[in-house]
């Protein structure tokens, strides 16, 4: 029995339904966007719902150590694409004149693999003949205000990654301003301390630039705390390091202020952190979208997870919603930059070699921490938990009755997380029909794709009618490994004699022919940049608009901006540090005195606040000596370099 004709196509409708893609006919499209170390993590990132997915071009990622090989990149773009989720490639940091067209190439070469985006920082990127991509404005570009998003809009750019510290209100003031590019917003993660894209500290400490991917991270580093009359306020703290954002319970606000995008952060990050965090986030955002017809998922299948889900358990310094209501909490981790983990009880009695503990069951290998009387923190491995609870670490160092306990390495739960913990399938239907001697069978999945199959089939009376249909209906519903989940079998007129062989062979053809019609009529948005003359928001900009190369000077000059000084990564390592003394190496929304209850706003110095610490403030570590900043008006918090 061969196959006699094949024919894939799509109707009208269906043809309608793909060419108005996120907005049209469903409604509003909500996408969860997950971060990819390597290609591995992503196409895991997939199964566990995500969206979108974004990874680190080849060269010029702004985590340097995240790049991946474009065959790498290619396979997890075929993977996406079948469930109609997104890739996009970050080549986000600053540019030299001698890397543009190295750059360039990359940029062609990721469009040409399939790449569904661009995230990008240097505006010199813009002034070249680059292929149709979608831009995207990193959040190293510092997305802050309505007018830099505006601008961003009017010179092409189709979305803007806005910066981490706006409040809702903030979010929906840029959106008022620009109502046709896509927002979008980490949710999830680790927070840089300073306003992305305008940190220097770990250039002039280190000659490492954040804007070039190779950030050295001095803000998860040890600094002792003086105030203006020489005494210490805080020793070997970790004054700069923030706890991790967590804006699950603000979903449906930050839709409401016109977000698209939810971004999880963690490109530096393992596949079970990705996993697990991608899992909750995906459960969070399909019950949103359950409860209110007028928005839609922005990708295709249904993930099914063998676990549950919970962001506590992986990685973590403790959770903090940041400026996004307005109102700071207390976001600073200064007692410890490593993981805290999830609380799981205190302990309720110590023996010889041995704790219990009032709360969580505890494992094998699980990794507790607390916190010590001096505020640092100290942590052990359980080696042992016999069945009565009584649990036996390594250390018995600092444990003592009362003691909170988070645990830091949940032993169980990663093992979990180690192999195939989901799987997502796309669904599809199943139409047969034995027309005289042709069997014909039409597989249509739910983006309303259709591919019909016809094979020679002579009709063979059968001995039991029911028991051949029963046998048509369970093998044409049998999936298997594929990427679909047959959720309906019709079959049609009457059901001759077929062999099992036959049947599975047009059930693997049948799905492998609608697998090939998904991937050509896969929408694929392109976003070609036509140069302009629109001005920039400001008529002049310093070193902290990162000008590196000549592209990117014209490009602001071509815009009405002046450019009174380059990027600070121009200058030599070694004399960075000479440029930028006496200068701003940081501006933060985080504020040392509101973490420390000196706030001058609620009290204070001068004021009945609950510290009073004389200004000037400074931080100091082994080598360098910052003279801290406020500007109370704007909340914000300056470091700047004294030597």
């Amino acid at each position: 029995m061969k196959t006699q004709k094949q024919n894939a196509y799509i109707s009208r409708f269906d043809r309608c339904f793909l060419a108005v893609g996120a907005g049209g006919l469903m409604g509003t499209s909500l996408e969860l966007l997950a971060p990819a170390g390597d290609a591995d993590i992503g196409v895991a990132a997939v199964e566990h719902g995500a969206d979108a997915v974004y990874i680190g071009a080849p060269k010029f990622s702004a985590r340097a150590g995240a790049g991946v090989a474009l065959g790498d990149l290619e396979r997890l773009v075929r993977r996406a694409h079948l469930f109609y989720a997104k890739v996009y490639v970050a080549l986000n940091t600053i540019l030299t004149d001698g890397e543009v067209a190295e750059a360039r190439g990359i940029v062609r070469s990721v469009y040409d693999l399939g790449a569904d985006g661009l995230i990008i920082q240097d505006r010199g990127l813009l002034e070249l003949d680059l292929p149709p991509i979608p831009l995207i404005a990193s959040t190293q570009a510092h997305n802050d205000t309505p007018e830099k998003v505006r601008f961003l809009e009017a010179v092409g750019v189709r979305r803007a990654i806005l910066a981490r510290e706006l409040s809702l209100a903030e979010i929906a003031a840029i959106r008022r301003a620009a109502p046709k590019i896509e927002l979008e917003v980490f949710v999830h993660g680790a927070l840089c301390v300073s306003y992305s894209g305008q940190c220097y500290m770990s250039q002039v400490v280190a000659g490492r630039s954040g804007n070039r991917g190779v950030c050295a991270q001095p803000c998860r580093s040890r600094y002792t705390l003086t105030d203006g009359v020489g005494r210490r306020v805080e020793q070997d703290k970790f004054l700069l390091s923030l706890k991790d954002l967590d804006l699950m319970g603000d979903l449906g606000a930050l839709v409401e202020a016109g977000v698209t995008s939810f971004k999880i952060e963690g490109r530096y990050k393992d596949a079970r952190y990705v996993k697990n965090v991608t899992a909750a986030w995906r459960q969070a955002l399909d019950a949103f979208i359950a409860a209110r017809p007028g928005y839609r998922r922005a990708s295709s299948g249904r993930s099914e997870f063998s676990f549950t889900p919970d962001p506590a358990r992986s990685f973590n310094r403790g959770f903090t919603r940041y400026f996004i209501s307005g109102a700071r909490d207390k976001a600073g981790s200064i007692d410890t930059q490593k993981s805290v983990g999830k609380p799981v009880g205190t302990v309720a009695r110590v023996g010889r070699g041995f704790f219990q503990l009032d709360g969580e069951r505890l494992h094998n290998g699980d990794g507790l921490c607390f916190f010590t009387g001096g505020g640092g923190l100290s942590g052990f491995r359980v080696e042992r938990v016999d069945p009565d609870g009584k649990a036996f670490p390594n250390s018995m160092r600092g444990l003592a009755q009362g003691v909170p306990l988070h645990r830091n390495h949940d032993a169980a739960f990663d093992r979990l997380l180690q192999g195939d913990s989901a799987r997502r399938r796309v669904d599809a239907a199943m139409a047969f029909a034995h027309e005289g001697d042709v069997a014909r069978l039409t597989a249509t999945d739910e983006d309303g794709n259709r591919a019909e199959l016809s094979f020679d089939a002579p009709y063979v009376a059968p001995r039991d009618p029911g028991r051949a249909l029963a046998q048509v209906e369970r093998r044409l519903a049998a999936a298997g490994g594929t990427a679909f989940r047959i959720g309906r079998t019709e079959v049609s007129g009457r059901v001759g004699f077929l062999p099992v062989g036959f049947l599975n062979r047009m059930r693997r053809d049948s799905l492998a022919e609608l697998a090939k019609v998904r991937e050509a009529n896969r929408p694929r948005p392109t976003a070609p940049v036509v140069p302009n003359d629109v001005p920039y928001p400001e008529k002049q900009v310093d070193f902290r608009a990162n000008v590196l190369n000549r592209l990117a000077r014209a490009f602001y000059e071509r815009h009405g901006a002046q450019v009174v000084e380059p990027a600070l990564e121009s200058f030599p390592a070694e004399a960075a540090a000479g440029v930028a003394r006496g200068r701003e190496v940081m501006r933060t929304k985080y504020c040392l005195r509101h973490q420390l209850d000196a706030c001058l706003r609620e009290g204070g110095e001068g004021g009945g606040g609950a510290r009073r610490i004389p200004a000037p403030l400074r931080l100091r570590d082994n080598l360098h000596v910052y003279r801290l900043e406020f500007d109370c008006e704007r909340c914000r918090m300056s470091v700047v370099l004294e030597k």
